[in-house]
C-alpha cells in the first residue's frame, strides 16, 4: 500500500484540482477501500459549487459512489480483499467520496458486490442504475408487470434514464423513452425502447388537470412541470415513480389524478434506503434487473479529466454513465 495516493479536491467555487494525500487525510470509518471506479453523477456536479448548498463543507473530495477492494476493516464484517460498492449516505457530499485512490467509509454503508457483477459493471449501474432499479422494484412492488404498458422514462439519455430504459426492457416492459436529443434515438433503440418520443409531447404547452390516459406507469428523474404533466395522463390506478428535480423542483399540479385515477406518486430516495432493500436492489441489479448493454451506455474518463466531465453532466451534455477509472 502506498504512503501517497491522488484524490480529485473540490474547494467550494466549482474547480477541482489533484491533489496527493496521505491515509492520515482519509476520514474516519471502519473500512479502507481501494477504489476502482466511482461515477459521475448530476449530484457530482453540484457539489462543486457552495451555492448549490448540496455539500456540508469544503475542502471536499465529491464522488457519490464507487466500488473498489477494501484494503482493512475494523468491522468483521469486511476483510481485505473483499469486493464492495458504496453509493448514497453522505458519500461526497458530507464525508470524502469516490475521486480518491482510496476512500475509507462506515462500514455501515457498504454493500458486498453481488455476484454476477464486477466492480466496473457495478459503477456503470452506480448510483444513478441503483436510482433506477429502486424505481423498478417500487412500481413493481406496487403491481406493476409487464403485461402493463406502456412504461414511459423521462430524461432517457441521462443516467438513471438510461439505466431504467434498459432495465424495464429487459424485464420485457414496453417503453417509450422521451428525449430532447433527436441525435441519440438509435442509442436508445440499442438500449430496448420501444417507442421514442420528444421532451415537448410530455409536456405539452397547455396542461390540464386531467390529460388522455397514456401510460400505465413511468420512471421520471426530471420533477417538474414534466412530472405533473405525467401525473395528468397516467392511466387509472398508475403510479409514477420520481426521484430527480433537473427539469425543477415546482411541480404545478392538481389533486385531480390523485382522487379521480387513484394515481400514486412514489417518491424514490436513493440516498437512504435502508439497507435491506438496499442489498435486495443491488441483487436485482446483478440478475434480472442487470441490463444486456452496459458498455453501450458506459463511457471512461481518468481524474484529469474530471473537472470538464463535472461540467458537461450539469448541461446536459452527458449520455449515460461516465465512469471514473481510479
Amino acid at each position: 500500500m502506498t504512503d501517497q495516493f491522488k484524490t480529485f479536491l473540490a474547494n467550494g467555487n466549482g474547480e477541482g484540482e489533484i491533489v496527493n494525500r496521505t491515509f492520515d487525510d482519509l476520514p474516519q470509518g471502519e473500512v479502507t477501500i481501494r477504489v476502482h471506479y466511482s461515477g459521475v453523477n448530476y449530484k457530482d456536479g453540484l457539489a462543486m459549487n457552495a451555492k448549490t448548498k448540496v455539500a456540508k463543507g469544503y475542502p471536499l473530495v465529491p464522488g457519490i459512489d464507487l466500488a473498489g477492494e477494501v484494503t482493512a476493516s475494523e468491522d468483521p464484517a469486511f476483510t481485505a480483499g473483499d469486493l464492495v460498492i458504496v453509493t448514497s449516505y453522505e458519500l461526497g457530499v458530507g464525508h470524502d467520496g469516490g475521486y480518491s485512490e482510496y476512500a475509507r467509509v462506515p462500514a455501515e454503508w457498504v454493500v458486498p458486490l453481488p455476484e454476477g457483477l464486477t466492480t466496473r459493471e457495478a459503477m456503470i449501474i452506480g448510483t444513478a442504475g441503483f436510482t433506477a432499479a429502486l424505481s423498478v422494484h417500487r412500481l413493481e412492488e406496487r403491481g406493476l408487470t409487464p403485461e402493463d404498458e406502456p412504461v414511459l422514462v423521462t430524461g432517457s439519455t441521462g443516467g438513471v434514464g438510461s439505466m431504467a430504459v434498459a432495465m424495464l426492457s429487459k424485464r420485457g416492459y414496453s417503453v417509450t423513452a422521451s428525449t430532447g436529443k433527436e441525435t441519440e434515438h438509435d442509442y436508445l433503440k440499442k438500449l430496448g425502447a420501444t417507442d421514442i418520443i420528444s421532451r415537448e409531447e410530455v409536456t405539452p404547452e397547455k396542461q390540464r388537470p386531467l390529460q388522455v390516459q397514456r401510460w400505465a406507469a413511468a420512471v421520471d428523474p426530471t420533477g417538474g412541470k414534466p412530472l405533473a404533466s405525467i401525473l395528468s395522463s397516467v392511466k387509472q390506478g398508475g403510479a409514477v415513480a420520481a426521484s430527480g428535480l433537473t427539469a425543477g423542483t415546482e411541480l404545478p399540479l392538481t389533486v385531480m389524478p390523485f382522487i379521480l385515477r387513484g394515481v400514486d406518486l412514489l417518491g424514490i430516495d436513493s440516498g437512504f434506503c435502508p439497507m435491506d432493500v438496499r442489498r435486495k436492489v443491488w441483487e436485482r441489479a446483478a440478475t434480472d434487473l442487470k441490463p444486456d448493454h452496459l458498455d453501450e451506455i458506459a463511457s471512461e474518463i481518468s481524474l484529469e479529466e474530471l473537472s470538464g466531465a463535472l461540467k458537461d453532466i450539469l448541461e446536459n451534455k452527458v449520455r449515460g454513465r461516465v465512469l471514473v477509472k481510479l
